[in-house]
């Protein structure tokens, strides 16, 4: 998968020369976090509501609201605007952009193509993906094992499951409490909790949990 497969678009964009008050509104009506800057069509920096809410007056200042509203007029994206925006292009797999975001603490990447922006991708993607991953949605029974962290193990699981009538539709493993192991999340359709437990109990290492969900 990746991000140009995600990405939200299109995308909402201030130039370094919006007043701070004209983009807090658009954030506000358009009910996002965060937009890139863009000057004659290509990104320059990126924007989010922080920056902007951490723009305003205290409420301690001493100035009148005539000298807050004249200053804040004035003020305009580009200088509170971060410069060095780190940005992904559409052929980006989905898990570097998560990676960066996670690396770098930012909600949000642009998505640009030769310079210029074409989407973002936010951590409500990559939640929105996270949740398809794990099968969130999907009525079924879901389960929690560990396993050997060696070749087939996976394997002996699904074709148990497989060999019960069982579907799986979703999957994911993890890194293990302790070196050696896995954990592996999976849900799975067609069978009850009695049926897979008795199945996948002698493929694997531990059963952690079996339990039927529902959206």
């Amino acid at each position: 998968m990746f991000v140009g497969e995600r990405m939200s678009r299109p995308v909402i964009t201030v130039t370094p020369e919006t007043p701070v008050n004209d983009a807090l509104h658009l954030m506000r009506t358009e009910h996002i976090r965060r937009a890139p800057v863009v000057s004659h069509a290509k990104l320059v920096g990126i924007v989010s509501m922080k920056d902007l809410l951490n723009a305003s007056p205290s409420q301690a200042t001493t100035l009148s609201v005539w000298e807050l509203n004249y200053l804040l007029s004035k003020l305009t994206v580009e200088s509170i605007m971060t410069r060095d925006v780190a940005a992904v292009t559409e052929d980006t797999p989905i898990e570097e952009a998560a990676r960066i975001m996670a690396d770098q603490r930012v909600g949000g990447l642009p998505v640009v193509r030769g310079g210029e922006v074409v989407g973002i991708i936010t951590e409500t993607d990559l939640f929105k993906i996270f949740l398809e991953l794990m099968g969130a949605r999907d009525s079924g029974v879901r389960c929690e094992v560990r396993v050997r962290d060696e070749p087939g193990q996976l394997a002996q699981l699904t074709q148990a499951l497989a060999a019960a009538g069982g579907n799986i539709i979703a999957l994911g493993t993890f890194a293990g409490e302790s070196p050696g192991h896995s954990t592996v999340t999976f849900k799975v359709a067609g069978l009850t909790p009695e049926e897979v437990r008795a199945r996948i109990t002698p493929v694997v290492e531990q059963v952690v949990d079996v339990r039927m969900t529902h959206p």
